[in-house]
């Protein structure tokens, strides 16, 4: 039975539309309103969020998600509580999927078989774990497949062909290609390089290709949408959350709404 991802995906080709993906870190500013914020995600236009599980070594994160990452924890936020917050948003929001993102720490420890079944019971529909190598992911992407998670995996421009295949066998729902080299909030994305890239990528994977890092305005969405199957924005949308909590559904709304709409008139 396909996932919820690739329904969400089948769904938007049809139309000829290309999925927007926002990032928030769970817990961040508060964890009282993580929820809240996921639905004015939605509202604003996203199709699938992720949802970062905070880490205290962060190591593919710059600066910005970082501090997200330490609001949260200083709040206690843990992995089960991420999963929790899931559970309530499914209340009210059955359709759109939602990727857990974060570190192999806090699976682990507790272990990919309970994860899993909690995550699923949730309405956790994939996991994109930045830290476990596909050479060392194959146990546990098969138990993840096993209970219906799409694992999803991260490309960059440096990822040999070799291990390129190896990723295409393991993934599924989407693959994050990530635009640079560096961190999240890295600058000077070259669209041009992407769309080579993306090329040289289709070549050996059928499934979506999504786009993140270095993607900060709705100029910038629009133009990896025109070359990608997917537009992934996180940094820009945690700055939005550092600016406090008043007003903060209304402008992660408004500043996705204008995304939204610069991603659908590039592919229109």
């Amino acid at each position: 039975m396909a996932s919820r991802i690739q329904k969400t995906f089948a769904s938007l080709k049809q139309l000829g539309r290309k999925a927007l993906i926002p990032y928030i870190t769970a817990g961040d500013p508060n964890p009282g309103i993580t929820v809240s914020l996921m639905h004015a995600l939605v509202r604003g236009g996203a199709d699938i969020i992720e949802l970062g599980v905070p880490f205290s070594d962060p190591m593919a994160d710059g600066p910005v998600i970082q501090k997200a990452a330490e609001r949260a924890l200083a709040h206690g936020v843990s992995l089960k509580q991420v999963i929790a917050m899931v559970e309530t948003f499914r209340k009210d929001d059955l359709d759109t999927p939602v990727v857990l993102m974060g570190y192999a720490n806090p699976v682990e420890a507790m272990g990919y078989e309970s994860f899993s079944q909690q995550a699923v019971a949730a309405g956790v529909d994939g996991v994109l774990t930045v830290d476990l190598p596909p050479e060392e992911a194959e146990e546990r992407v098969a138990i993840l497949k096993r209970h219906g998670l799409d694992p999803i995996f991260l490309l960059a421009p440096t990822t040999p062909p070799s291990r390129v295949a190896r990723i295409a066998g393991l993934a599924s729902g989407y693959v994050y290609y990530v635009s640079l080299k560096g961190v999240t909030g890295a600058a000077n994305l070259d669209v041009a390089s992407v769309a080579d890239k993306m090329l040289e990528l289709r070549a050996n994977i059928s499934l979506p290709i999504g786009v993140g890092f270095g993607i900060r305005d709705a100029a910038s969405a629009a133009a990896v949408a025109g070359v990608s199957d997917a537009v992934i924005i996180g940094s820009r949308i945690v700055q939005e959350l550092e600016l406090g909590e008043n007003g903060l559904q209304e402008r992660l709304v408004g500043f996705l709404s204008g995304v939204r709409h610069a991603v659908d008139a590039a592919c229109a």
